[in-house]
C-alpha cells in the first residue's frame, strides 16, 4: 500500500481519495475505521445533550424501551432505538451480543466460550457481556474476519 499526504493551506477540509484495483475486505476496513473517527452519536445526560464520539463507546444496551451508552467513564442516554443504532453501526465495528446490546469490537480484550455456546466478553474496562447462543456464531465470525 502506497501512502500519500499532501497538506497545504489552500484545502478548507481533510479528503481521502483511495485509489485501487478493486475493493475487497481491507479496502473496506479502512473506509470503516475512517469513517467511525468522525461520527458522532447525539444523547443526553442529566438534561443536556451530549455529542459522543462512538470509538468512545464500549457497548450500548437496551433496558426498558430506552437506550444507554456507555464510554469508560460515563452512561449516556439515546433517543434512538437500538435497531437503529444497529443499522447505523454494524460496518463501524459495533456486533450484536444480545437482543438488548451491542458491542464495540475495538475494545473487546477478550472472550470465553462455555459449554453451551455462549460467549462471555471481557471489555477493556473489565466490563463483562454475555454474548446469547443466538449471536455467538455470527460474533465468533466475524471477530475472526476483523482479525483474520
Amino acid at each position: 500500500m502506497k501512502l500519500t499526504i499532501n497538506t497545504h493551506e489552500r484545502y478548507d477540509e481533510t479528503e481521502i481519495i483511495i485509489n485501487c484495483n478493486c475493493m475487497n475486505d481491507y479496502i473496506e476496513k479502512l473506509i470503516s475505521a475512517f469513517r467511525i473517527l468522525d461520527m458522532k452519536l447525539p444523547c443526553h445526560k442529566n438534561g443536556q445533550q451530549h455529542f459522543i464520539d462512538i470509538t468512545q463507546i464500549i457497548y450500548i444496551e437496551s433496558i426498558d424501551k430506552h437506550t444507554f451508552l456507555y464510554t469508560a467513564a460515563e452512561v449516556y442516554e439515546s433517543s434512538y432505538k437500538l435497531i437503529e443504532l444497529e443499522e447505523k453501526l454494524t460496518k463501524l465495528d459495533f456486533l450484536r451480543a444480545s437482543k438488548n446490546c451491542l458491542f464495540n469490537i475495538r475494545h473487546l480484550r477478550s472472550l470465553k466460550s462455555d459449554l453451551e455456546q455462549k460467549l462471555l466478553l471481557t471489555m477493556n474496562n473489565d466490563i463483562k457481556i454475555a454474548v446469547s447462543r443466538q449471536y455467538s456464531g455470527a460474533v465468533k465470525e466475524k471477530l475472526e474476519a476483523y482479525h483474520g
